[in-house]
């Protein structure tokens, strides 16, 4: 009996972690690829900069998650992509917390793209 209450505790934490941030919106990599030239967004990738260095996508600029994101205009949309989505889910609600009004996260991150 005890095994399946820890069992669905941990259950409950990980659908609890993996549900997205109130306000923030989702995209594919392939409606990404649509939006890539629009000057109204910042496109910011938060893996370290030896994964952004390995592959990237020229518009995005490499603000590793836990920097600062106070550089970063409240005026835009602001684009989070990572290697699988994870960290970027992460990276939007901290921005969504910080006062940020549109945030886009990019489902799947650069294994996607």
């Amino acid at each position: 009996m005890e095994t399946w209450i820890i069992l669905a505790v941990v259950i409950a934490f990980f659908v609890w972690r993996m549900k997205p941030t109130k306000g923030v919106q989702s995209i594919s990599a392939a409606q990404l690829k649509n939006i890539l030239n629009d000057k109204d967004k910042v496109f910011i990738d938060v893996r370290t900069p030896v994964e952004y260095k390995g592959r990237n996508i020229p518009q995005f600029k490499n603000i590793p998650l836990g920097s600062g994101f106070d550089k970063l205009p409240k005026d835009k949309e602001i684009v989070v992509i990572c290697q699988s989505g994870m960290r970027s889910s992460q990276a939007c609600k901290q921005l969504k917390k910080q006062g940020f009004e549109r945030v886009t996260n990019v489902r799947g991150g650069m294994s996607a793209y």
